[in-house]
């Protein structure tokens, strides 16, 4: 029987994390989820995909959306009766993180998957960084915007990336005890830290190439 392989990947804003998990998943013949899993949570709840999108990787997202007349994807009365919370919206994402390795080799970017396939074998937990110059520089050609304004919007979203992890995980975000290797992606470029990822995870899990 082939050997599963899962790789869950952490990222900075702009690390080039969801690069370097599709070529990850190329190297092992894997399946690549990032986005791809509020699809599949959206299909296993019955709810909106555009409900998980707006929440995704959020902790306080579901307060704020309390207050508006209709909630998304579902009358405002089916989302009381069903018990609605943030912590189902959790729920519905980590079933489809385990439904979907269970089903075959996967690498996952993000939504607490390292957490979630905790007591999964085969799995290695990945966080990648970056310099915030080469990250601020990025940011900057993909939005337009100062310097200073891109070191801003980097550091909202990374706080609620923290935010996030931290409460449903109980672990640090970005800090190295959460993970197997951290690795910073600005010093030798996307292409090669996949090659250094790709050699580590054949070493820990005893993998031929």
């Amino acid at each position: 029987m082939e050997q599963k392989i899962i790789i869950n990947i952490g990222r900075q804003v702009c690390a080039g994390g969801l690069e370097i998990g599709r070529m990850l998943a190329e190297e092992f013949q894997a399946k690549y989820y990032d986005r791809e899993l509020l699809n599949l949570a959206a299909c296993e709840s019955g709810f909106s995909e555009e409900f998980f999108q707006r929440s995704d990787e959020r902790k306080g997202f579901f307060r704020s959306i309390l207050h508006l007349p209709n909630t998304i994807g579902m009358g405002s009365a089916n989302f009381y009766q069903n018990n609605f919370s943030q912590e189902s919206l959790f729920k519905f994402q980590s079933d489809a993180i385990i439904k979907a390795a269970r089903a075959s080799s996967c690498v996952f970017v993000g939504r607490c998957a390292d957490y979630v396939l905790r007591d999964f074998p085969g799995v290695v937990n990945v966080f990648i960084t970056a310099s915030i110059e080469a990250r601020a520089a990025l940011f900057m050609k993909e939005k337009n915007v100062s310097y200073d304004e891109a070191v801003r919007r980097i550091e909202h979203k990374e706080n609620e990336r923290a935010s996030y992890y931290n409460y449903y995980t109980g672990k640090k975000w970005g800090h190295a005890a959460s993970y197997d290797l951290c690795i910073d992606s600005s010093v030798i470029g996307s292409a090669e830290t996949a090659r250094l990822i790709a050699q580590f995870v054949r070493k820990k899990l005893n993998i031929n190439p």
